[in-house]
């Protein structure tokens, strides 16, 4: 059980602290913009690494955890309850920006800016970088490399929300749109966030089998 919650704790933090970013952004003229919102998003997936990472692993999303499940590393069962206090988390999340900024209508979902195809695209490149990012660090067997890894991560996501946030919004997490789009009561293109991450999440892991496969030949 400490390890769901663990997601949820950290999941909360990712949707709170992010998309509250972009929202305070909105109704402050746009005073920090993209950069402030992609360090936003960086900063704390680097600090919930380090925080919650010896727990659980600090996936806090549901492409990861399921790329993490076809790799073999965590099983259905832990697998579906990481995804339940993910979106649990995120939900919880959006409620609490909901109470405290009323009358903002988006809370920070993420939309389309241009077309959907444009959208799906971006968002299935950044997932497979991104989770090519986790894997390659998680299975680093040097200390160094491995103490840096909330640091590398993070900066992975606001490198990535430079680039897909003016286009796609910049999720890579299924949690992460779920938790605004369920409490603003908007489902429009929300399939694509979901589908998207996770789709790029399971070639990476699939390509990073076959690259270890050839090196160990």
């Amino acid at each position: 059980m400490k390890k769901y919650i663990a997601e949820l704790i950290g999941t909360y933090a990712l949707v709170f602290f992010g998309t509250g970013a972009i929202i305070v952004n909105d109704i402050s003229n746009n005073s920090f913009d993209l950069t402030g919102i992609a360090i936003a998003f960086g900063l704390i997936v680097t600090v919930m690494i380090y925080t919650l990472g010896s727990i659980s692993g600090a996936h806090i999303n549901p492409a990861v955890s399921i790329a993490f499940y076809l790799k073999k590393e965590i099983s259905l069962k832990r697998t579906l309850f990481y995804i339940l206090f993910q979106i649990t988390g995120a939900i919880l999340a959006s409620l609490t920006l909901k109470i405290l900024f009323v009358n903002h209508q988006t809370l920070g979902m993420t939309l389309p800016s241009g077309t959907v195809v444009q959208s799906f695209i971006m968002e299935l490149i950044s997932t497979f970088f991104l989770m090519l990012v986790i894997l390659g660090i998680t299975e680093q067997k040097t200390i160094q490399i491995q103490s840096l890894a909330g640091i590398i991560i993070g900066a992975t996501v606001t490198a990535m929300i430079f680039t897909a946030g003016p286009i796609s919004g910049g999720s890579f997490n299924p949690a992460r749109s779920i938790g605004p789009a369920i409490v603003a009561g908007n489902f429009q293109h929300l399939w694509l966030y979901i589908l998207s991450p996770i789709l790029g999440a399971l070639v990476a892991v699939l390509l990073w089998k076959f690259l270890k496969a050839e090196n160990e030949n």
